[in-house]
């Protein structure tokens, strides 16, 4: 998400975040195989999510009708459960829910705010799946500043937009980001408009005068990474190579009132290519954007597709596609360290600007280091957080691109740049922490970094000394 746009909350109180950091975690080393399981409780929003099942996929069916912002769904979702389960919960607002079926049978259901809580015909274990039918107007989620996330209506249609909770106001989900899936997306809409979502476009079936476009993202994503636009778009379609060899189809959609030139078209191919040589492979099976009307004062890292509300900045571009390798490749397990997103790629952006006559990293970092205290950099800070007030601050973006600086000149450039990359590989498609990446810095660079991190992270004053 670029906070160049937006200053934004969340709309749940925030838990505080306990202890310091310890590097014991160990490091996957495989495709984030050390990092898939049961997802547990988020310590920012506890009423999100349960940890007591893994979903695997997510089957989405919407029939939409852009002129009454109605909505038909089915959504099929395939877990594993490493318990047995009497009842489990999804996550979904307002909508009505029509049936709910678990294997095929009948469950009862009840809603409870915003969770609607599932008690199937028998007791789950093991490989379940769970079919929701539900229909309505979906609802557009204000946070307590005021932003707004969630099924966002536009002039001539809506985008989902997910950060931090609101993909609960159109899909019913394990709502943490935690819990990464696959998807499909089977979108029926009038063929007067396009629809884009995440992944690859499968197929377009024209019937009558309605379209279904099938989009289908392979790769594991969070539900709040998860998108579907609908409105008129123009569509452009390209691709470009990556480092390794292989071809990333790119899909662009961008709303005619929208300014999309062929310069910052081809801009996307020079990031890609850029960020490629600093963080390794890029990691999805395709690329684009989505430009659009929703006005909402934020751009948002939406999986292999993110979301612009107007004119693409050169910054923004880099920061969005950088979050592709840190936020959406590599998650947070848990919303107290999402400077693991914000920082680097607040930190991309630096890099990008050094590479085109810009300040140097080192020069920023200067530069906020000499900022009063009294402008949220310092405190809280980036972990220490207790409202969700402050989960898109200047500390989570700033001072978390600081530590990247302060890392960089304590192991030096050449560790350092092993350092995110290894990251990036470590933990592809999977959930990281902060104390992994201590544990995998200070593998690499063979020094006890843990005191380093503790204080940009965890303390809520300014270091000194630097």
């Amino acid at each position: 998400m670029s906070k160049s746009i937006r200053s934004a909350t969340a709309a749940l109180a925030g838990l505080a975040l306990v202890g310091g950091l310890v590097a014991s975690t160990p490091v996957a080393t495989a495709a984030g195989a050390a990092d898939r399981g049961v997802p547990r409780g988020d310590t920012l929003f506890p009423a999100q999510g349960n940890a007591g099942y893994d979903v695997r996929h997510y089957g989405v069916v919407l029939g939409y009708d852009p002129a009454t912002n109605h909505l038909d769904a089915t959504t099929t979702i395939r877990s594993r459960a490493h318990r047995e389960l009497r009842t489990f919960h999804l996550d979904l607002s307002g909508l009505t829910v029509d049936t709910v079926l678990v294997d095929g049978r009948a469950a009862t259901f009840e809603r409870s705010g915003h969770e609607l809580v599932v008690s199937p015909a028998k007791p789950v274990r093991g490989g379940f799946t769970t079919t929701v039918g539900y229909s309505g107007t979906p609802s557009e989620h204000t946070d307590a500043d005021g932003s707004t996330e969630g099924w966002v209506r536009t002039t001539d249609g809506a985008i989902a937009l997910g950060e931090p909770v609101g993909a609960m106001t159109w899909l019913p989900s394990n709502n943490t980001p935690g819990d990464k899936a696959t998807y499909t997306f089977r979108v029926t809409a009038p063929s007067t408009v396009q629809v884009a979502a995440n992944g690859n476009l499968a197929k377009k079936i024209a019937h009558g005068t309605d379209t279904t476009w099938v989009w289908q993202a392979r790769d594991p994503m969070s539900t709040y990474l998860a998108t579907v636009a609908i409105g008129t778009f123009d569509v452009y379609r390209s691709s470009t190579t990556s480092i390794t060899g292989r071809t990333i189809p790119i899909w662009s959609f961008a709303d005619p009132s929208a300014d999309l030139p062929q310069a910052t078209r081809d801009g996307l191919k020079d990031v890609i290519r850029f960020e490629e040589k600093l963080f390794g492979p890029y990691p999805f099976t395709s690329a684009g954007m989505i430009v659009d009307n929703a006005h909402v004062g934020y751009a948002l890292e939406t999986q292999t597709r993110p979301f612009y509300p107007g004119g693409v900045g050169t910054s923004t571009l880099v920061h969005e596609v950088a979050h592709q390798w840190y936020g959406d490749s590599v998650t947070l397990r848990d919303w107290h360290d999402i400077w693991l997103a914000e920082g680097f790629a607040t930190y991309a952006e630096w890099l990008w600007g050094a590479r085109h006559g810009d300040q140097t990293p080192a020069e920023h970092f200067d530069d906020l280091y000499r900022t009063r205290p009294d402008n949220g950099l310092w405190d809280p800070a980036p972990r220490k957080f207790i409202d969700s007030e402050d989960l898109f601050g200047s500390a989570v973006y700033d001072r978390g691109a600081m530590t990247l600086q302060v890392l960089r000149e304590r192991v030096g450039s050449h560790d350092f740049f092993r350092i995110i990359k290894a990251w990036a590989a470590a933990h592809r498609h999977g959930n990281a922490s902060t104390r992994q990446l201590v544990a995998l810095s200070e593998r690499i660079s063979g020094r006890e970094l843990s005191p380093l991190f503790h204080t940009w992270l965890d303390v809520d004053e300014k270091p000194a000394g630097y």
